[in-house]
């Protein structure tokens, strides 16, 4: 194996890897973390929901919290597992843009465009995205591409996060959203996110079977 691999940079991204697989297999393979109402299973939450393209969301899961916690704790809970997981994504998209096969994706035609007009207000693109219920995991990869800084990033992620978190939470605690009614909702996120994925998948295997059929017997 080249050498190069074992260099700092690549055993020390491996050693961060590592850390957030063993920390969604925790969330995962845990019943009672899973049911547990502790503050600690709402931060280990947000590794498996936030990292970077993820299907399960954190919003039920926050309005869940919320019933029996204010607002400001539940902000600062999420808030403190959001940066932490951001900055692996950070590191983890950065890492694999770094490798030679992956850097000109950068120069291709429709990424020049998207990078260039984030560039033009990046931070306000990003706080702006961190705020509104939309998919952030685009900017994640979009971030690395443009070589926008670590620091400025996690910055825009701690000051966009704060009113998203605090309203969701303050509807949380306010309205105590039954628990039926957010497993609806948890399900129907699962399922808006897994329709963009569900459907490549649809088209490909249409694709493969066109071609299939087109084939000289």
């Amino acid at each position: 194996m080249n050498a190069k691999f074992f260099s700092a940079k690549n055993l020390l991204f491996l050693l961060e890897f590592a850390l957030i697989a063993l920390l969604i297999s925790v969330w995962f393979s845990s019943e009672t973390l899973r049911q547990s109402k502790n503050l600690w299973a709402l931060f280990l939450y947000n590794f498996p929901s936030q990292f970077l393209i993820s299907f399960v969301p954190h919003e039920p899961v926050l309005l869940y919290f919320s019933k029996f916690y204010n607002p400001i704790t539940v902000t600062a809970v999420c808030l403190a597992g959001t940066v932490i997981i951001e900055f692996f994504n950070y590191q983890t998209v950065k890492f694999v843009f770094d490798f030679k096969n992956f850097e000109k994706v950068r120069y291709t035609g429709f990424v020049k465009k998207v990078i260039d007009i984030f560039n033009r207000t990046p931070f306000l693109a990003l706080c702006i995205a961190g705020i509104a219920p939309i998919p952030f995991y685009p900017f994640r990869f979009l971030v690395a591409l443009a070589n926008y800084p670590l620091m400025k990033y996690l910055l825009t992620i701690f000051l966009s996060r704060i009113p998203r978190f605090f309203l969701l939470a303050w509807l949380g605690h306010t309205f105590k959203v039954p628990d039926y009614f957010l497993l609806l909702f948890f399900s129907a996120l699962v399922l808006i996110s897994a329709l963009p994925l569900a459907k490549t998948i649809y088209n490909r295997k249409k694709k493969l079977k066109l071609a299939v059929s087109k084939m000289p017997i």
